[in-house]
C-alpha cells in the first residue's frame, strides 16, 4: 500500500513534466484540409454528465455518422458499469505522462480536424490527453491553460446550447464550416 502510493506520486510528477515539455514546444501540424469531418471531444464527466449531446454535431455541422469520436474523464469509475461512452481515469496513468488505457489509445490513434476540450478543471489526465491528441484545431474553454487550445469560448460548462451556437459561429468565421 506504501509502496502504490509512493509510486503514484512518481507517476504524478512524471506526467507533470511531460505536459511542461509538450507545451514549451510547438505542437506537430496535423495536415488536412481546411473544413471540419471528424471531430474528438475531451469530456470531464464528474461535472458534465450528458456527454452524448456532442453527438448533434453531426448533424448541426452536416458529418458522417461515425465522425464524432468522445472519451469521458471520470476521478473514479467502475470498470464493470455501462457507460454511454468510453472513460479513463486517474488510475490510467502510466510513467513519462502515458495514459494506459485502450479507449484512450484508440482515440490517440485518429487524426482530428477539431479536438473539444469540454472541461473547466485544471487536471493532468485530461490536459494530457489534449496535448496528444492530434488536432488540426483544438477549441475548449478560457479557465485552462491557453496554450492547450486554439480557440478558446467563455461560455458555462453546463450551457452545450451556448457552446454549439458559440462554436459555430466561430468556424464560419474561420471558414472551417
Amino acid at each position: 500500500m506504501f509502496l502504490k502510493g509512493f509510486q503514484d506520486k512518481f507517476k504524478v510528477k512524471s506526467g507533470l513534466k511531460y505536459l511542461r515539455e509538450a507545451l514549451e514546444n510547438p505542437p506537430q501540424t496535423v495536415a488536412r484540409d481546411h473544413g471540419i469531418t471528424s471531430i474528438g471531444c475531451i469530456v470531464d464527466v464528474d461535472n458534465f454528465q450528458n456527454a452524448e449531446v456532442f453527438y448533434e454535431l453531426i448533424d448541426d455541422f452536416s458529418l458522417r455518422p461515425n465522425a464524432i469520436k468522445i472519451i469521458g474523464y471520470k476521478r473514479e469509475y467502475d470498470k464493470n458499469s455501462p457507460y454511454a461512452i468510453q472513460i479513463f481515469s486517474d488510475k490510467d496513468l502510466g510513467w513519462k505522462g502515458v495514459i494506459e488505457n485502450g479507449y484512450v489509445l484508440e482515440f490517440l490513434g485518429r487524426e482530428y480536424d477539431m479536438l473539444i476540450n469540454y472541461y473547466e478543471e485544471d487536471n493532468l489526465m485530461m490536459k494530457l490527453l489534449s496535448v496528444k491528441t492530434p488536432a488540426r484545431l483544438k477549441v475548449g474553454f478560457g479557465a485552462l491553460d491557453p496554450k492547450i487550445n486554439d480557440l478558446i469560448l467563455n461560455t458555462d460548462l453546463a450551457d452545450f446550447k451556448m457552446f454549439k451556437s458559440e462554436l459555430k459561429k466561430y468556424l464560419k468565421v474561420l471558414k472551417e464550416l
